[in-house]
Parts: C-alpha cells; structure tokens; sequence
C-alpha cells in the first residue's frame, strides 16, 4: 500500500489515484484543513490564472456536496462563467477530479453533485466522465439524472447533473 503525506493526512495511493497521476498532467493543489477549498493557477497563453474548487453542503440534504469551480475574480469569488483560453482544459478537469479524490477521501459518506454553469460544460464533464468510466467505476459510484431521474452512469446517455460517490 503507498500513502501519500498531505500534510493534515495521509492517503491510500489506489489504483484511481495512481491512474491519474500516471495518466493525466494535473496542476498542484493548495487545499483547506476541511478540504472543502481547494486552490491551484492555471498557466498558459493567457498568463498564469488561479482558480478554485469549492465544496458546499446542501442544506436540505447534509451528505450531498455542490463541487463548483472556476476563476477566481478580483473579489476573491468564483465566476464559473469565464473561458480561461489556457489550453488546458484536460489538465484542469484532472486537477478538479484530484480534489472530488482528496475530498470523498476524507468523507466516504457524502455525494459530491456536479452540473455545468452552462449545457457546454456539462456535455464537456459527461464526456470526460464517459471517457474515464471504467477507471472512475474502479473506485466511484457514478450516476447521472435523466428524465428527472437518478441512475446509475451510461455512457450513451445525455446527462447534465451528476453525482459521484465512493466505493466503500
């Protein structure tokens, strides 16, 4: 078993993990103590731009996490509306998907619900999901909602929510 020192924990290096270390270029990630803010600069053509990964509870449902993220704007909010023009867009996606890892890490018991801020993204997050399925299924859950309803991830599907949720 590799455990990975995180300063406030240490992390069982599994194969998801590990694929994504291997697999896919990723930013480094300044993270809170909760784990429910997450930091990192996106760098490229158009300069070097902090984001940020933020984790919400929702109220009506104490297990289930919002996951938003974007640009960090000059009042120090996240504006998920912005097109960075970075051209890194994969490297990006795999930081945020670093985070839904470190953040289910340290609570097994939550969701964490994903939507795009516009139908774009969400077709851009249903195909990096569809691209990644069986190594996601490795070590999630991944369910999307179609007419209304929660189930279980299909690729042929047009999803734009998302929930993603540990195996235990």
């Amino acid at each position: 078993m590799l455990l990975i020192d995180y300063g406030d924990m240490l992390l069982e290096m599994n194969q998801f993990s590990l694929f994504l270390n291997m697999l896919f270029e990723k930013y480094e990630i300044e993270a809170s103590p909760s784990l429910l803010r997450f930091e990192f600069y996106s760098i490229g053509p158009k300069g070097k731009i902090k984001k940020q990964i933020e984790f919400k509870e929702f109220p009506e449902s104490p297990t289930v996490y919002n996951i938003g993220f974007g640009d960090v704007d000059t009042e120090g909010n996240i504006n998920d509306l912005t097109i960075t023009g970075n051209s890194d867009s994969q490297k990006v996606l795999a930081t945020v998907a670093l985070a839904v890892w470190r953040f289910l890490e340290k609570y097994p018991a939550c969701y964490v619900y994903a939507t795009g801020s516009t139908k774009g993204r969400s077709r851009l997050y249903k195909m990096g999901i569809a691209n990644n399925l069986d190594e996601l299924s490795e070590n999630f859950i991944v369910f999307g909602l179609f007419n209304n309803t929660w189930e279980m991830f299909e690729k042929e599907k047009n999803y734009e929510e998302f929930l993603v949720k540990r195996k235990t």
